[in-house]
């Protein structure tokens, strides 16, 4: 795809100007607001993406929805103000904080759970990524009712199912043999 070639050199470019300016953690706090906004909000996306609404309009309706952000993040906004490309907005945004947590030793890892993560549940993943990471941690859990409860956690290419609905199957095929 050549919106994600364009957005890891737009996320890129950011990242080095906000490093520059010393605001490269407001910025990637900005990119997560702007990425989880844009996701959650189907109006937004179409709004953003739509062929027939101006980059004028774009631009100073993203000013107002994200009036709070650093001068830097305002500035990629011009930036795709003039470059008319405000449809990867939402991928600049995801490519700036994978850069951004690169540069930082961040690894994140993928929670899957049942419901959402109580204080014990979260012991017991975070033991289990001690085992398979000594990076430093983000945790991004989604809920899928379906794995019935335990946990799925997934960092990098590296995959630890503990759900009750991965145990079912594996007593399955053992009672079945």
């Amino acid at each position: 795809m050549a919106g994600t070639r364009a957005a890891i050199r737009y996320a890129k470019a950011i990242l080095d100007l906000s490093n520059a300016k010393g605001v490269a953690e407001v910025v990637n706090n900005d990119m997560k607001l702007i990425a989880s906004t844009i996701n959650g909000n189907e109006e937004l996306n179409t709004f953003i993406q739509s062929p027939t609404t101006t980059v004028e309009v774009k631009e100073k309706a993203l000013l107002e929805v994200f009036s709070g952000v650093n001068a830097v993040t305002q500035g990629l906004f011009h930036l795709l103000f003039e470059n008319k490309r405000f449809e990867i907005l939402e991928a600049i945004a995801l490519e700036y904080n994978k850069l951004s947590d690169e540069i930082n030793g961040i690894e994140v890892a993928k929670v899957t759970t049942a419901i959402p993560m109580d204080a014990a549940l979260e012991a017991k993943v975070l033991a289990k990524i001690a085992t398979l990471s000594d990076k430093k941690i983000t945790i991004e859990n989604t809920i899928d009712p379906s794995i019935i409860g335990g946990f799925i956690l997934r960092i990098g290419d590296k995959q630890y199912n503990a759900s009750v609905a991965n145990r079912l199957q594996v007593l399955k095929r053992e009672f079945s043999n």
